[in-house]
């Protein structure tokens, strides 16, 4: 697993919105904060506040955020409402060659959607330290087991990621 170190935040403007440009650290940040938005979504919806996005060749080709209480769907977390969205965008259910980024560390559910689209690369923000399946809890987009191994970046704007989550909870204990 590699940890992505935090990039000063005015690496950012020097996108131009152009993440093609850039280089991979950079993207990563652009994305993530994308990602942040997507999760604001979430909040507003009064969901629990992840967000997700699928790129391949620096182009969004699926994005999502959690809705499994208005949905009443369990498996409409982040992570699978955007590969969902990427697998009907390219006809297809395999998603070779994309990256995909998410506020918090992937579930065991979505880890294994994850593994079957042959996501390349998962580059998340906050550890979950209660069901991560990227390395906090269990390691399963990185067993042996598989035949498919996927690139692990997390801490991309963890601060933020891990911020936007605790002061969702927060609230909602006081009410």
């Amino acid at each position: 697993m590699t940890y992505c170190p935090q990039i000063i935040l005015v690496s950012i403007y020097t996108l131009n919105s152009d993440p093609q440009h850039s280089s991979r650290a950079a993207r990563d940040l652009f994305y993530m904060q994308h990602a942040l938005a997507l999760a604001r979504r979430a909040e507003l919806a009064d969901e629990v506040p992840v967000g997700a996005l699928l790129v391949r060749d620096d182009r969004i080709i699926g994005e999502g955020w959690n809705a499994p209480i208005s949905t009443h769907d369990p498996s409409a977390h982040a992570e699978i409402r955007a590969l969902r969205a990427a697998a009907d965008s390219v006809s297809n259910y395999r998603l070779p060659d994309t990256t995909l980024y998410v506020t918090l560390e992937p579930c065991v559910m979505c880890a294994g959607a994850i593994i079957h689209a042959r996501v390349q690369r998962v580059v998340f923000g906050a550890r979950d330290p209660k069901t991560g399946a990227a390395g906090s809890v269990f390691n399963i987009l990185n067993s042996d087991q598989h035949n498919h191994g996927v690139q692990i970046c997390e801490g991309v704007l963890a601060d933020e990621c891990g911020q936007l989550l605790r002061d969702f909870f927060r609230a909602r204990r006081k009410k």
